[in-house]
């Protein structure tokens, strides 16, 4: 007779449904395409403004209003919310427009998440992150750390990456410039390995890990060198 599946067992062959916010971003993008060739997801959901121009049957896309969140709250549905959104001053015109985006809409799609009853969240935030910083952008993402981790998630996986490497669809300087010094300085002063530049795809990797890690801690946060490692696992 065939013994019955154990509970984790039967936990491990469920399909699952992952919801993703900046999926046309340079995480975003890479993390839809993976979730899509993973077999433990039956259903990739992406909310954004634009396409992402992916032609996949697992794939729904909701064209939504981050201003009015009520708008969409009831297709928050599923098992995991990966948040990869983000901005730069430039491109958002004013520190309140980006504190908006990189804040505002990823805290607000985070609680209604959690008040839906998804269990798994998982965040790109930034290395140097702290709510007490002085330096607005280290501040906006540790504000937002501090704040996801109250809410009533199963497990949030908080990851904090160095620059991050990549094509974008628009160019930001301040990466390149980071990718660009970094590969230089690095091999010159080992310890600063650990601040080396970063492929977005292998952040996007770390995430998908961590949502998968098994009895993974409530909170667990990822930084630097962590990354690296937790891809690769």
């Amino acid at each position: 007779m065939t013994p019955l599946p154990t509970a984790r067992q039967e936990r491990e062959t469920m399909k699952k449904r992952a919801l993703v916010l900046g999926a046309t971003g340079l995480v975003g993008g890479h993390l839809v395409r993976l979730l899509l060739d993973d077999d433990r997801y039956e259903r990739v959901t992406v909310f954004l403004r634009r396409s992402t121009r992916i032609s996949n049957p697992k794939l729904t896309e909701h064209a939504v209003d981050f201003d009015s969140p009520n708008t969409w709250k009831e297709y928050l549905q599923g098992d995991e919310l990966f948040s990869c959104l983000g901005t730069t001053i430039k491109k958002a015109g004013s520190k309140d427009a980006q504190y908006r985006i990189d804040y505002t809409y990823q805290y607000a799609t985070a609680k209604t998440a959690a008040d839906n009853g998804i269990a798994t969240y998982a965040l790109v935030s930034s290395s140097g992150a702290d709510p007490r910083s002085r330096i607005f952008y280290s501040r906006m993402k540790g504000e937002l750390d501090r704040d996801v981790k109250e809410l009533p998630f199963r497990t949030v996986a908080i990851l904090k990456p160095s620059v991050l490497m990549g094509e974008r669809a628009e160019k930001r300087s301040g990466e390149s410039i980071g990718v660009f010094l970094g590969n230089i300085l690095i091999p010159l002063i080992p310890p600063l390995r650990k601040y080396r530049p970063i492929p977005a795809k292998t952040v996007a990797q770390a995430m998908i890990r961590a949502a998968n890690t098994p009895d993974a801690p409530a909170i667990a946060e990822y930084e630097l060198e962590e990354i690296f490692t937790l891809a690769d696992q």
